[in-house]
């Protein structure tokens, strides 16, 4: 029996050590498996300790005095800031947006310029080593950038900035540093060659450039002005940073009504009327400082960028015409994107899991495992094309048609055929991704492309696609998606070619919109954005249809891939829909298994107070008042909660009294004002408090937020976790239903990590089978 009971030891012992024995649902890094943990996670490539944020309104004595005393000029005040931020947002993130797009297009143009310029003199090994040089150099910078400066600019950004929204405080995510590191890294990284693109990071851009905006600065050089401060709260920055997630997709698709879809569909958790139209504002301004740099850009002012650097692929002259036979491809095309996209994710996890364990390794090896991708995509994009057989050029093209074309742009590309003779294959790798875009989906080219170099472009950019990404560099999921989904769908075109009037390019973006679809499982904004880029209104309906069946197949596998990062990072995001078996079971029983609880007394000894912050790590703290009350005896009241904030703000500012007292409205409008109580002040360590202050008192009511969130200990998990996630709360207060002499006033407070169900099943493990099942079906 005891040898039974080793082995079975050794056996959990060695799944707990090896990630890979993990089920999807396991983060990648590991946690104490108790209700009330704490975790750490993964912000960018740098593991963080992760907290959540105050959404609800705290109504305190100082903010209902506040609430009043404020007069119509100030309520205007704040109204109009509000959408001087959202202009201000736009704009920048348009001027940061083009700039980015002018400097990858110069510098990707001239390096393809300096390539074709030693291939056209059959210097083939001169062409190859110029070529990968810059590309390492360029992806050598971005490296280093992210691994010392900021490795929150790695990735995307998408997933934490929707657990942001979500009410997860995700640290140096919107700092200065990240910001300009996502910038440059952004732009190395894409004119490096690699596969990813800029989308994401535009994203991030966006939301880093509202964040700053709004706290007015980074927090070592804040702006200190008053009407900054109106800002100065989680609850405001939440509406700012959408605006900036919503201004960043508009960017990079240059789609306005796409980019309000976006954070409405993928990435906010909480949304109103009054936001919806600040993002349209946000989007609609930055879609104008596009416009007009790209009509500036016209005029040749801005080097090799032209009308390139935007995925701008304009078939609003193709004639769309589609009859019923026409659903049978377009059906096929929605399945392979959910099969594809399920599987993508499938695998992306697995090599996320392998990345990590190599990142653990240091710096040195984040480095080396970025250079190592680096050249072997160097070596794919500038090699491959010699597979590829020369076609001849079509004498029945139109005259403005350059067959072959030697510059760096172009749809013919010579590359090492002889005149009159262009190379397929290297027309869409030797490039810059957003030119791969525009080829690839180029209308009215029905022989344009082989089958054979679409295949290896598609083979290829699986493979690139999938270890690009998780490497330490700012890359995006939208680009590489995009090319790979196109290359099938146009497959699929060429074999439907006899059978079907839809052209050819469309199949590619119908084909790009399903393995979107079928891996980010969103169906509306990528609809919308879409639209917008091919500016032909017939496309719809087809393209409704591809994403409803796309994402429909997609989920009956596995999640979208922004869930699975979010999970594999382990921020503690809460889903829409809580678990069924969550209505087995109650906040109280969730309550009982939490640690005993700690409550302060309305009016508190100094000692107490600092005795409470020095040994729990809680955000808030019930505050209970004790009556006496006549033929009852002494019965205890909920006054409401205190914010471990607001009391380290009472022992900075040293108010204490002398005898346990209550204190007058006079009294605390002199020592504190609302712009202290929205400011976050440290930790206990850095307050200094003295034997004498030890015994004196403070009075907690005017701090204590007396209209906190409760519900009675008899309510479902379900409940309260819709409850909780809708308000965006920060904590829960559990009351008894019963009330008595002998009743505790609380039952206990949850938070965020209590309705996790990996937190919950970890403390009630009945319910691991049923909560299995379901993630079985």
């Amino acid at each position: 029996m005891a040898e039974t009971t080793t082995t079975t030891e050794e056996q959990t012992n060695q799944q707990e050590r090896d990630p890979e024995c993990n089920s999807l649902h396991q983060p990648l890094l590991k946690r104490n498996r108790t209700l009330s943990s704490s975790p750490l996670a993964l912000v960018g490539t740098k593991v963080s300790y992760i907290e959540s944020l105050d959404y609800e309104i705290n109504e305190n004595d100082l903010f209902k005095h506040d609430w009043r005393t404020r007069s119509q000029a100030q309520v205007l005040q704040y109204v109009f800031l509000k959408w001087l931020l959202a202009f201000l947002v736009g704009l920048l993130t348009g001027v940061i947006a083009t700039l980015i797009n002018l400097a990858v297009e110069n510098i990707a143009g001239y390096k393809l310029l300096a390539v074709t310029h030693y291939i056209d003199r059959k210097r083939y090994m001169m062409g190859f080593f110029l070529m990968t040089g810059v590309n390492f150099v360029l992806t050598l910078m971005s490296t280093l950038l992210v691994v010392f400066f900021a490795p929150t600019a790695a990735g995307p950004g998408i997933p934490e900035i929707k657990a942001y929204l979500n009410g997860v405080d995700t640290p140096n995510m919107y700092g200065a540093s990240t910001m300009f590191v996502k910038i440059i890294g952004s732009i190395g990284a894409v004119a490096a060659g690699l596969d990813l693109g800029k989308e994401g990071p535009l994203v991030h851009i966006g939301a880093c450039i509202a964040s700053l905006l709004a706290q007015g600065g980074p927090d070592n050089h804040r702006i200190r002005w008053k009407w900054i401060r109106y800002f100065n709260n989680d609850r405001d920055r939440r509406d700012i940073i959408t605006c900036g997630a919503s201004s960043g997709v508009c960017a990079a698709f240059r789609s306005p009504v796409g980019g309000v879809l976006f954070a409405l569909e993928e990435v906010a958790t909480w949304w109103r009327s009054a936001l919806l139209w600040r993002t349209f504002f946000s989007t609609a301004v930055v879609v104008v400082v596009l416009r007009a740099f790209m009509e500036y850009c016209k005029s040749g002012e801005c080097g090799l960028f032209g009308e390139g650097g935007l995925i701008m692929f304009d078939v609003s002259g193709v004639s769309v015409n589609y009859h019923l036979v026409d659903l049978i491809p377009v059906t096929v095309i929605g399945i392979i994107g959910g099969v594809l996209g399920s599987l993508y994710n499938y695998v992306l996890h697995k090599v996320l899991r392998l990345y990590n364990l190599i990142n653990e390794k240091g710096k040195l090896a984040k480095i080396l495992l970025s250079l190592s991708v680096s050249l072997f995509t160097s070596a794919c994009l500038y090699g491959l094309p010699f597979l590829a057989s020369c076609t001849p050029c079509d004498p029945s093209a139109p005259l403005d048609t350059e067959c072959p074309s030697t510059g760096r742009m172009g749809n013919f590309k010579k590359f090492n055929c002889p005149k009159g003779h262009y190379n397929d294959l290297a027309t869409l790798l030797l490039t810059t991704n957003d030119d791969a875009v525009r080829n690839i989906f180029s209308t009215n080219t029905p022989s344009e492309y082989r089958v054979f170099s679409l295949f290896i472009f598609f083979i290829l950019y699986c493979i690139l696609g999938l270890f690009t990404f998780g490497i330490a560099v700012p890359s995006g999921l939208f680009l590489p998606i995009i090319l790979m989904g196109s290359a099938y769908g146009r497959l699929l075109g060429m074999a439907m070619g006899p059978y079907t009037t839809i052209d050819q390019g469309l199949f590619a973006v119908l084909g790009a919109a399903s393995l979107m679809a079928g891996s980010m499982r969103m169906t509306v904004s990528l609809c919308v954005i879409f639209l917008e880029l091919t500016n032909n209104l017939l496309l719809l309906p087809i393209t409704m249809l591809v994403l409803l069946i796309s994402k429909s197949v997609g989920d009956c596998f596995n999640p979208s891939i922004y869930e699975i990062i979010l999970e594999l990072k382990g921020l503690p995001f809460l889903e829409a829909h809580p678990e069924p078996w969550m209505r087995n079971i109650t906040v109280g029983e969730l309550a009982d298994v939490k640690p005993p609880m700690v409550t302060l007394s309305g009016i508190e000894k100094v000692g107490r107070i600092v005795e409470v912050l020095r040994n729990t790590t809680h955000n808030a703290f019930a505050v209970v008042d004790n009556t006496m009350v006549p033929m009852v005896g002494q019965m205890s009241e909920v006054h409401g909660l205190v914010l471990r904030a607001h009391l380290l703000l009472v022992l900075k500012k040293k108010w204490f009294l002398q005898e346990r007292r209550r204190t007058e409205e006079w009294e605390v409008r002199e020592k504190f004002t609302w712009v202290d109580v929205a400011e976050r002040w440290g930790t206990i360590e850095e307050v200094a408090v003295t034997k004498e202050e030890m015994e004196m008192y403070v009075d907690l009511h005017p701090l204590t937020n007396t209209t906190p969130y409760t519900v009675v200990e008899t309510m479902s998990v379900a409940k309260a976790l819709v409850q909780f996630r809708q308000v965006g709360l920060r904590h829960m207060l559990v009351l008894p239903k019963y009330h008595g002499p002998s009743v505790p006033p609380v039952v206990g407070i949850l938070t965020r990590q209590d309705l996790r169900a990996h937190n919950i099943l970890s403390a009630f493990p009945h319910l691991e089978k049923s909560y299995a099942s379901k993630k079985g079906r």
